[in-house]
């Protein structure tokens, strides 16, 4: 019949509750920009993606995001050990619903005593934002680190009226040795700590959690180029020593103590880069027995710095 809108074939005329009726809406949307392509690994359904978040549940790590230099700390026990050791935390997020054991609830004192924020949210969204972590439903973020000024570390000490004693770190990729060597720093009196920006330990949440609570005494500093930022300090006045199996000097017949100097500690295994150690005014050696070859670089860094502060008292 003429004018049955309802009959089979026919096409409604009005927009009205169908947005899309004629070209134009299609049109329209056809044409409007989608932004760039995502890499693969940030696809949900690309085998990249998968297979980053598949290596990163092996490892019990999250990557890192690269808006910023924040990091999700997941697990109940990992987040409990991180509020004990003080590390600072911008909140605490619990999956909704998850079962209360002596684990979360202590995460909850612990959170409650140093006035950090809880914050429950659905399970699918912890997931998302700690990117599909197995984090039992409970996880913890912790903030960006704001490295120091390198050279501050020198106007430090001038404050305090003290000759300057700096540790660098010449490519120490662990960041357990990293906080140990902190933790050594605040002991033994050390106005800072300076590490490379690549290649190296950064101060994430196990070099927190290892400095034990000195991280927030002990200011770190981050270079491009350790080699240039050594020679900068032996302008301004400082001796560099390095600290090497093979050394001209044995520590305990040091006689720079006194005056302002900075300590370089070498990787873990290959030690003092070569640069680094032609840059280096003296090579110091760690009297050691013949059974030991090497010392843990964190080890290494304590030992020279207790036997400076000795010589200097």
């Amino acid at each position: 019949m003429a004018g049955n809108s309802q009959r089979r074939g026919a096409i409604r005329k009005t927009g009205k509750g169908n947005p899309t009726a004629g070209s134009g809406g299609r049109v329209r949307r056809g044409l409007e920009g989608k932004g760039p392509t995502p890499r693969a690994e940030d696809r949900p359904y690309h085998k990249a993606h998968k297979a980053k978040q598949a290596a990163a549940k092996r490892s019990g790590t999250k990557p890192r995001r690269r808006s910023d230099d924040a990091e999700w700390v997941v697990g109940r026990n990992a987040v409990v050990e991180v509020l004990r050791a003080g590390v600072p935390v911008t909140g605490v997020h619990v999956a909704e619903g998850a079962e209360r054991d002596a684990r979360l609830r202590e995460a909850f004192q612990l959170a409650s005593e140093r006035g950090i924020s809880l914050l429950e949210v659905p399970r699918r969204e912890l997931d998302r934002l700690t990117s599909d972590a197995v984090h039992q439903g409970l996880a913890v973020r912790i903030p960006a680190y704001e490295y120091v000024d390198p050279d501050g570390l020198l106007d430090d000490a001038a404050e305090a009226g003290e000759p300057a004693l700096i540790v660098a770190l010449d490519h120490v990729t662990d960041p357990r040795n990293l906080g140990a060597v902190i933790r050594s720093a605040a002991a033994f009196g050390a106005h800072g700590v300076v590490i490379p920006e690549r290649r190296a330990a950064q101060l994430t949440a196990a070099a927190w959690k290892t400095s034990a609570g000195a991280a927030t005494r002990v200011p770190v500093a981050r270079v491009v180029n350790l080699v240039r930022q050594l020679k900068a300090y032996q302008e301004a006045g400082c001796m560099v020593i390095g600290l090497a199996a093979d050394g001209d000097v044995e520590l305990p017949d040091l006689a720079l103590a006194d005056g302002p100097l900075v300590v370089v500690v070498g990787s873990e295994g290959a030690g003092l880069s070569r640069l680094v150690s032609e840059t280096c005014d003296q090579l110091v050696s760690v009297p050691m027995s013949n059974a030991v070859e090497s010392l843990n670089a964190s080890v290494a860094a304590s030992v020279a710095l207790y036997q400076i502060a000795r010589l200097r008292d």
